[in-house]
């Protein structure tokens, strides 16, 4: 099933144990595959040391995503798997 990213914007997203994680901010695409790796729940820092801070602390792997409907559930929360 395709969605469009712009719907996701601004989602709640909560992990299938029901902890609230916070709102989708932004994604991190693979464009030579087309797919979505990570979504964000803060904008991307500028600082190279706050950007890995970020992806370890406030962002989650998309292949965790289980559902996406009024809310995205997801299997783990951030730091679950390491920046790819």
């Amino acid at each position: 099933m395709a969605t469009k990213l712009s719907r996701l914007y601004g989602m709640e997203i909560f992990t299938d144990a029901g902890k609230f994680l916070g709102n989708i901010q932004d994604f991190i695409l693979d464009f030579e595959t087309g797919e979505v790796l990570r979504i964000l729940t803060e904008p991307m820092p500028r600082d190279k040391e706050d950007v890995k801070k970020m992806l370890r602390e406030k962002s989650i792997m998309y292949k965790s995503v289980k559902s996406v409907e009024d809310v995205v559930v997801v299997a783990k929360g951030p730091g679950a798997a390491p920046p790819e």
